[in-house]
């Protein structure tokens, strides 16, 4: 694809186009003179992001035994980086649209590198869930500015394109960073173990620390857009309620499930309802809310994140649970564990690229159908693993079928729900969207993940065949409920 393709039909020398979707006021379009390059380089951060949300999942084992985890701080060790990635992207959205996106997502992408090697070289599991989080708030200085300097960069039918090769990424990165994974974990490079997983970021994030100030466009905001407050109770509230959410689900099972734990999922509940009533009394007051209450009441958009939501909950629970099972109980390489998982990959990075080319009647049904097929999948894959066996080519046919419905439920569900916005509201939207599908994945290990390991009651196939079987009955109940409530919203919308 030329860059001449990608940028659209160009602005007549001198003039400016008008600011695109996700622009703020006072905002300009500045066409990239590289416009190809700028995109590979802001899909190559978006993508070594998304890698590492899941290129843990192949290693757990690995890390484990090597630094004597238990269950919970494995759980944080992949956990962590989501609550802060979570956490902190739409303020990351809010700070690119302040300092800059290009300032921003090179920032974010010096604090990722560097984090990579930290994790790299942790001694102990509790440094590297430090530098887990530290990880996550890297990438959500990054990744918010992605899509805003898509948004600012192409044009016409050059975004659509631009648009289904960010959704393929977003689509492929979970599966693809299993498979990277455990190609990573098997090599054992240097007898380093599972250290790779963390350290293949430095290299590329140092080259493209490199090349990306060359390529992105310069920063140019008016004093109107500067003025635009960060909210800072609105963040606070909110940082509160999502960690007080996220903790006891990640270690309440370990502990017993004690008092602080409910204690804890009541607070957040209310500090949830307390960031609602602040945010809507600062948008009542001509205030910039972290989350705008036009966002939320676009039509579909609460069936669209009830679809977002739960698809990638059954992703991340699924992704961490069969990990552990094919390697723990089946007797997998983490080499072979990866490379099954590309069959996934395969399937939901093409529905990203391809579901534009569906009838366009068809596209309010497809997270409906994507959860239903994800479902049935599951179910499938359940029933090949079962009494402890590795499942045959029906375990490559399921996983081919999963992620056909996977990539089903979440691409145009994504897509479309940046749809449904005004222009002036899609960067919050974005940061919104984003900021939901990380919680999604967050909940679906700290919930799925915990049911598989509460069940894991000994060691061998049969007591991990046992485990991933109530595991995948919690993960069609969640694909048939989902599946249930978007096609009732559907028909009363």
């Amino acid at each position: 694809m030329t860059d001449t393709a990608l940028t659209g039909a160009a602005p007549a020398r001198g003039a400016t186009a008008p600011a695109g979707p996700g622009a703020g006021p006072g905002t300009t379009r500045r066409p990239a003179a590289r416009p190809g390059l700028l995109l590979g380089i802001i899909l190559a951060g978006q993508f070594m992001a998304l890698l590492d949300v899941f290129i843990v999942n192949v290693a757990a084992p690995t890390v484990r035994t090597d630094l004597h985890a238990s269950g919970a701080g494995l759980q944080l060790v992949i956990a962590g980086y989501t609550i802060a990635y979570a956490v902190l992207l739409i303020t990351g959205a809010r700070l690119g649209d302040l300092l800059g996106h290009r300032r921003l997502f090179l920032a974010g992408l010096a604090l990722f590198t560097v984090s990579s090697l930290a994790c790299g070289l942790a001694q102990n599991t509790g440094e590297l869930v430090a530098f887990r989080f530290a990880q996550g708030t890297g990438s959500a200085l990054m990744i918010p500015q992605v899509l805003s300097l898509l948004q600012l960069t192409f044009v016409g039918e050059a975004r659509t394109r631009a648009m289904s090769v960010y959704s393929a990424v977003l689509a492929s990165g979970a599966a693809l960073g299993q498979s990277v994974g455990g190609v990573l974990v098997s090599a054992d490079l240097f007898g380093t173990g599972w250290r790779p997983v963390f350290l293949v970021n430095v290299p590329i994030g140092l080259a493209m620390l490199v090349v990306a100030p060359r390529v992105l466009p310069a920063d140019t905001r008016s004093a109107p857009e500067r003025r635009r407050g960060l909210d800072l109770p609105g963040l606070v509230v909110l940082a509160a309620a999502v960690t007080l959410f996220t903790v006891p689900l990640v270690l309440g099972q370990q502990e017993g499930w004690p008092v602080w734990g409910w204690v804890s999922l009541g607070l957040s509940a209310l500090l949830f309802a307390l960031f609602t009533v602040l945010e809507t009394r600062l948008a009542r007051r001509g205030g910039a809310p972290l989350v705008s209450t036009r966002v939320l009441r676009a039509p579909g958009m609460g069936r669209f994140i009830t679809v977002i939501v739960l698809a990638m909950a059954v992703n991340a629970g699924f992704l961490f649970a069969v990990a552990l099972h094919l390697q723990s109980g089946i007797g997998f390489s983490a080499l072979r564990t990866g490379l099954t998982f590309a069959v996934c990959a395969v399937t939901f990075g093409g529905i990203g690229l391809t579901w534009r080319r569906l009838p366009a009647s068809w596209r309010p049904w497809l997270g409906v159908a994507g959860l239903a097929v994800a479902g049935a999948s599951l179910a499938g894959l359940g029933l090949a693993l079962r009494g402890g066996g590795d499942g045959g080519p029906w375990l490559y046919v399921t996983l081919l079928a999963l992620g056909l419905g996977l990539g089903l439920a979440f691409s145009p569900s994504f897509t479309l729900a940046l749809g449904t916005v005004a222009p002036q509201d899609a960067a919050d939207a974005s940061g919104l969207l984003a900021t939901v599908t990380q919680l999604g994945q967050l909940v679906g290990v700290a919930t799925l993940g915990t049911l598989f390991l509460n069940r894991l009651d000994g060691p061998g196939a049969h007591a991990s065949a046992h485990a991933f079987a109530v595991t995948s009955v919690a993960l069609v109940a969640v694909c048939a409920a989902g599946a249930v409530v978007a096609a009732v919203r559907r028909r009363a919308a």
